[in-house]
């Protein structure tokens, strides 16, 4: 009878042992999360015995407080939520990977013709102290244009809201739009007054990052999603994988095939799309160091990048994956 105990204590310990690490993922739900729809459908996850739990958040604000109550693991969202949650909810999170430049565009109703035509009007915004709200701050400032004195910020939420809140209401004059909501807002007979890095030069917008207590505690699991993702984008880069993709683009935005396609063009355009592997962008990054202690601190000395940065689990992933 003891050894019989024994055994079946011994299956059920292996089995235990087989079942997949669960690792809470949140994203926004924009075209620049196809790696992760990708790598769950091809199984690149689950072949690190990952058990990927993907959630959408409305906007950055809960995604941060999210973060910060333990609900999610890894957020992939501009890093500098990341920044934000350090230096103003004095949480420590750290940065993991790189992921793109933004993708972003400055796109303003039909009657819009210039900047100057924005004084005066709303700017609607996800959250109103971070990332690509602060582009636009910054942008509309070269031209001239004060918040708060020259023109109103609304946050209405991430992209697909920003859209629908200029789509339904003409007096929402402007916004930082990104895929595929640019495509859709031409569409609409909305027009771009350019793309955000021309503009405003280099810039780290999406990547990964966590509690750092979360990321010492769980260093080879971490890798094991790096390499995942890493992977993951690979595939989805890859021209033969180009169907595929466009299907999950529209199956998952809910967007037409044609939406779809121009999507994913743009996405591995090699200039603008997803940066190749993830990298982490250094010079982008204190670039946008530099823009948020301007617009938000009122122009002290932007902290250095180290101390929001850790690329070791990258790095060892990165070796894991190409040996």
């Amino acid at each position: 009878m003891m050894q019989r105990w024994t055994l079946v204590l011994a299956m059920l310990a292996s089995a235990a042992a087989a079942d997949p690490a669960a690792v809470r993922v949140n994203s926004f739900p924009n075209a620049k999360a196809l790696p992760l729809h990708a790598g769950m459908a091809q199984g690149f996850f689950a072949r690190r015995d990952l058990a990927l739990q993907l959630s959408f958040t409305e906007n950055s604000t809960k995604q941060r407080e999210g973060l910060a109550a333990g609900e999610f693991d890894i957020v992939h969202s501009a890093v500098d939520n990341a920044v934000a949650m350090v230096e103003t909810a004095k949480k420590d999170v750290v940065i993991v990977t790189g992921g793109d430049s933004g993708m972003n565009e400055f796109f303003v109703q039909a009657y819009v013709r210039s900047f100057a035509d924005l004084r005066g009007r709303k700017l609607v915004v996800d959250a109103p102290n971070t990332a690509y709200a602060i582009q636009a701050k910054k942008i509309l400032l070269k031209h001239g244009l004060k918040d708060g004195t020259d023109y109103t910020v609304v946050p209405v939420g991430r992209g697909e809201l920003r859209l629908k809140a200029m789509a339904e209401n003409s007096d929402y004059a402007a916004a930082i739009l990104n895929l595929p909501f640019t495509i859709q807002a031409e569409q609409l007979g909305m027009k771009s007054l350019g793309n955000t890095v021309d503009i405003l030069g280099p810039y780290q917008a999406n990547g990964a990052f966590a509690l750092r207590a979360w990321v010492e505690s769980n260093g080879p699991l971490l890798e094991r999603y790096i390499a995942g993702y890493v992977e993951s984008l690979r595939w989805v880069r890859r021209p033969e994988n180009r169907a595929g993709c466009v299907t999950i683009l529209a199956e998952k935005l809910k967007i037409s095939r044609d939406v779809a396609e121009r999507t994913y063009q743009l996405l591995v355009d090699p200039t603008r799309g997803f940066t190749p592997d993830a990298a982490f962008d250094m010079e982008g990054f204190r670039n946008m160091l530099a823009l948020r202690a301007e617009i938000e601190t009122g122009g002290r000395a932007a902290p250095p990048a180290e101390k929001y940065v850790d690329l070791s689990y990258y790095r060892r992933a990165m070796n894991a994956l190409d040996k």
